[in-house]
């Protein structure tokens, strides 16, 4: 087993990985975090609330999304954050005057040149522009070209391309399986029954396994010892 790294503000790179599992970004401004997400920081950084405090002007321009916007903050001053998400893979990507699609809890976080809008697909949002936004997968991304069908939750976000289509697969469902769900209620579509299916031109990002990543409360205090609100220590 090799020896841990030990970092400082010196050391951690910027706006790069720190290892497969944390991202460090280089602040200088603002970005736009998805709560729980950052694990440290160094240097003098304040987090505000979508919808509150001074920076209307930047959330105004830059996050259209109601839905979501609880789940969000802007980071806003100087020095390096470490972001990462239960042991997830983290990566970042670099959009160019581009237009991506992603899963909601796959996204940690955005510069504020990019624009984030409410997909029309459940569970999706959409980012717009130029920038880099880092977003967790349960395992490596894969990307593809469509003509394609992916199952649902392996889809990670789709770029440059229209929206998905529901496909089903009836001599599937129509089977001995279907007739055994029909009778019975027992068992509930899998992705050889159920896919996105993309068409046209673009990307699609797909990861390595089909468990999606699970939604997270992120507005109560974590129920453990040593945390501010949590149960007292025995």
């Amino acid at each position: 087993m090799s020896d841990p790294v030990e970092y400082d503000v010196r050391t951690l790179p910027s706006n790069d990985n720190a290892n497969p599992y944390a991202f460090s970004v280089e602040l200088a401004g603002q970005w736009f975090l998805q709560k729980g997400k950052m694990i440290a920081y160094y240097g003098q950084i304040s987090f505000d609330g979508i919808g509150h405090g001074p920076l209307d002007g930047l959330i105004a321009s830059s996050f259209h999304s109601p839905l979501h916007a609880a789940d969000w903050v802007v980071a806003n001053g100087h020095g390096k954050l470490l972001l990462a998400d239960r042991a997830y893979d983290i990566n970042s990507y670099d959009l160019e005057d581009g237009n991506l699609t992603v899963r909601s809890g796959n996204l940690l976080a955005f510069e504020p040149s990019l624009s984030l809008k409410q997909s029309i697909i459940p569970g999706f949002v959409t980012l717009i522009g130029t920038g880099k936004f880092v977003a967790a997968s349960n395992g490596q991304v894969h990307f593809v070209e469509p003509p394609i069908r992916v199952d649902p939750q392996a889809l990670v976000g789709w770029a440059d391309c229209p929206s998905p289509c529901h496909h089903y697969d009836h001599q599937y469902l129509r089977g001995f399986l279907g007739g055994v769900r029909h009778l019975t209620g027992i068992g509930g579509a899998s992705g050889e029954e159920h896919q996105f299916e993309f068409t046209g031109a673009g990307t699609v990002l797909v990861q390595s396994t089909e468990k999606m990543l699970d939604e997270q409360s992120v507005g109560g205090t974590p129920q453990q010892q040593g945390v501010p609100g949590g149960p007292p220590q025995p």
